[in-house]
C-alpha cells in the first residue's frame, strides 16, 4: 500500500542498521518526536539476517536489545592462544531481527511515522527539498538519509584508484548436544585456519553452553562460492571444536567493503549514512559503533536545527591514514593479518587496541600502538599513502 502523503520532514532510505539506528535516535529527542518520517526498504525485515557484535563500556543506547555479552575474549594464531583482558569493556551481541522488531514496535502507534515496502530507484534534490523515487512514486522531504549504494556510486567505486579489499563472511548459529561452550568467553579471532585464500579467521560467540554463532571471515579481494563457506565451517567445527553432530539454527552471510575510497557523505539534502556514507572502518570492517556515534551526531544536529552533514575534525582524519596504511600492507601482502593483529594485541593492552579501533585513542596511545608493528614494513607504507594522498589533492 502506498503512503497517503508524499511529503515528509525526513525520509530514511533503507531500513538496515544505520537507518533504524538513526530512526531510534530521532525518536529519543522530544523536539523531534512530531516530525513526519517515511522509512522505505524493499524487505519487510522479518528474518534474522544479521548479527552485530561490538565492544562498549557501561550501559549502551541499545542495551535492551543486547542478546549476550562476553567479558573475556581470546585470539588464536597457529601457535598461540592469547587471552584478552577487555574490562571495563564488554563484547556485546545484537541480533538484526530484534532491532527490526523493536523499531517497528516503538513506532506502532506513531501515526507520523510510515513504513513502506518498495524498491527505491532514485534519490536526488530539488531546489529546497530532497526526493526519493520508489515504485514510480516521488516522495519528498527536508532531508533524505540514504544507506543504499546505487549503481552510479558502485561504478565510480569500481573505477576509482583505491584499495578494494572485502570482508566477507558466513556464519551459522549452531546447537550442540553436549555443553561444550563457555558462554562468558568468546573467540574474537581464530587465525589457526588456512591463510591460503588470504587473511582468514573465525569468530566463536557462545550464547549458552550448547549454542554459539560460528562465523568464518575473510579479508581479501575475491568472494568464495557459497558452498565453499559451508565446507570451511564444517571443517572448522570438526577440527577445532570436535563437533560433527549439531543443528544449524540460523545462517547469515555478508560482504563489507574495506576500502579507502571516499564515499560521498552528502549531496545537497541527501545525507548518506552507513557504508554508503563511509561509516565503515576501512581497515577492519567494523561499523556498528560508528553508526551509533554518527546517528547521535545527526540527531543532535537536527535538534539544533543545524546541517546534519558530518565533518571529520583534523585529528580524526589521522585514522584515515592509519586505515590506508594497513590496507596497503594487507593488499600488497607485505605482512599477514594474523601477524599484525597478534603483534598489536600481544604488545599492548587490549583496551588500548579497542579504543584505537574505535577511533577514540589519543596521540600518545597511537604512537605506542604503532610501535608494536614492524617499522620497516609500516613506515614506507604510511609514507606511500601520504604521498599518494597529496597527489590526489592536487
Amino acid at each position: 500500500m502506498q503512503p497517503a502523503i508524499k511529503d515528509y520532514d525526513y525520509i530514511i532510505s533503507g531500513a538496515g542498521c544505520s537507518g533504524i539506528s538513526l530512526l531510534l535516535r530521532i525518536l529519543q529527542e522530544p523536539m523531534l518526536r512530531n516530525k513526519t518520517i517515511l522509512i522505505i526498504d524493499n524487505d519487510t525485515k522479518e528474518l534474522n539476517d544479521r548479527t552485530w557484535c561490538f565492544w562498549e563500556t557501561g550501559y549502551g543506547f541499545l542495551e535492551n536489545l543486547v542478546l549476550h555479552r562476553w567479558n573475556n575474549l581470546t585470539l588464536y594464531t597457529d601457535k598461540t592462544k592469547l587471552p584478552l583482558a577487555i574490562a571495563p569493556y564488554a563484547y556485546k551481541m545484537i541480533r538484526g531481527i530484534d532491532m527490526y522488531n523493536y523499531s517497528r514496535n516503538v513506532t506502532l502507534k506513531r501515526t507520523k511515522i510510515v513504513w513502506h515496502k518498495a524498491n527505491i530507484t532514485a534519490i536526488g534534490n530539488t531546489e529546497d527539498r530532497a526526493f526519493v523515487i520508489a515504485e514510480g512514486i516521488e516522495y519528498t522531504a527536508q532531508y533524505v538519509f540514504n544507506s543504499i549504494l546505487f549503481e552510479e556510486e558502485k561504478k565510480s567505486f569500481e573505477k576509482a584508484n583505491c584499495y578494494k579489499l572485502l570482508q566477507h563472511f558466513k556464519g551459522w548459529v549452531i546447537e550442540t548436544k553436549e555443553p561444550i561452550f563457555n558462554s562468558d568467553e568468546a573467540t574474537f579471532m581464530d587465525f589457526r585456519v588456512s591463510q591460503d585464500k588470504g587473511a582468514a579467521f573465525v569468530y566463536v560467540l557462545p550464547t549458552s553452553p550448547t549454542k554459539a554463532l560460528v562465523e568464518y571471515t575473510f579479508f581479501n579481494e575475491q568472494l568464495l562460492d557459497k558452498n565453499a563457506y559451508d565446507s570451511l565451517l564444517k571443517e572448522y567445527l570438526s577440527t577445532y571444536l570436535k563437533q560433527t553432530d549439531y543443528m544449524i539454527l540460523e545462517t547469515e552471510y555478508g560482504v563489507i567493503p574495506m576500502t579507502n575510497y571516499h564515499f560521498k557523505n552528502h549531496e545537497g539534502n541527501v545525507i548518506n549514512i552507513g557504508t554508503a556514507g563511509g561509516w565503515t572502518k576501512a581497515s577492519s570492517g567494523f561499523t556498528f559503533q560508528f553508526i551509533q556515534k554518527n546517528a547521535k551526531t545527526i540527531a543532535d544536529s537536527l535538534v539544533a536545527e543545524e546541517s546534519p552533514v558530518i565533518k571529520k575534525g583534523f585529528l580524526q582524519k589521522r585514522y584515515s591514514l592509519y586505515d590506508a596504511t594497513l590496507l596497503n600492507v594487507l593488499a600488497n601482502k607485505k605482512m599477514e593479518a594474523r601477524d599484525v593483529f597478534y603483534k598489536l594485541f600481544s604488545k599492548q593492552k587490549a583496551t588500548s587496541i579497542l579504543r584505537f579501533l574505535d577511533n577514540e585513542s589519543n596521540l600518545i596511545e597511537d604512537l605506542k600502538i604503532l610501535s608494536s608493528v614492524p617499522t620497516a614494513i609500516f613506515l614506507p607504507a604510511a609514507l606511500q599513502e601520504i604521498f599518494s594522498s597529496g597527489k590526489k589533492e592536487k
